[in-house]
């Protein structure tokens, strides 16, 4: 194995891929069911996974975001969501979630974090957007291991097919 060779995980381990795609899907009608809409889904894994540097699980969430009707002025206000006035309280609660999950490695989900999230958010929406943050953040693990490319848009499907249709998760 060398570094200019980097081992493309869905490729080579397709059934543990597949399950992984699976769970995210599961995650996914958990979500629906408990009140997380397709705006906020795709807002926070973009902001996951643009804070875990993954450019290629932002190239997915933000097609998918613009198909599910999000601004690219919402886009480009994810960096600096806290300054600006174009989240809900949900979406921000959704948005300093994502952060504790990126981060999670430093303090667990902070108590003063839980507490604010949970007065903006139901048990089950929390729950719900927990799971797709633990989803989106594996994800982001296999791109960044494999260093999956960031082809210009309309060579997405080059890349990974599953993705590019939205079958991936």
């Amino acid at each position: 194995m060398t570094a200019e060779h980097r081992v493309h995980l869905s490729r080579a381990a397709r059934p543990a891929y597949q399950a992984l795609s699976a769970f995210s899907k599961t995650v996914g009608g958990i979500a629906a069911e408990n009140g997380i809409d397709d705006r906020l889904k795709e807002l926070v894994q973009i902001h996951a996974s643009q804070r875990n540097g993954c450019a290629y699980c932002v190239r997915v969430h933000v097609e998918r975001a613009l198909a599910a009707g999000v601004t690219a002025d919402d886009i480009a206000q994810l960096p600096v969501w806290r300054e600006s006035g174009v989240f809900s309280d949900r979406e921000r609660a959704g948005l300093e979630l994502a952060e504790a999950y990126v981060y999670i490695h430093e303090d667990g989900i902070p108590d003063d974090v839980y507490n604010r999230i949970g007065g903006v958010l139901s048990e089950k929406e929390y729950v719900a957007l927990s799971w797709i943050l633990v989803s989106i953040n594996a994800f982001n693990r296999i791109a960044i291991a494999g260093r999956y490319s960031t082809p210009p848009r309309d060579d997405l499907v080059g890349e990974d097919k599953d993705a590019a249709a939205g079958a991936a998760w």
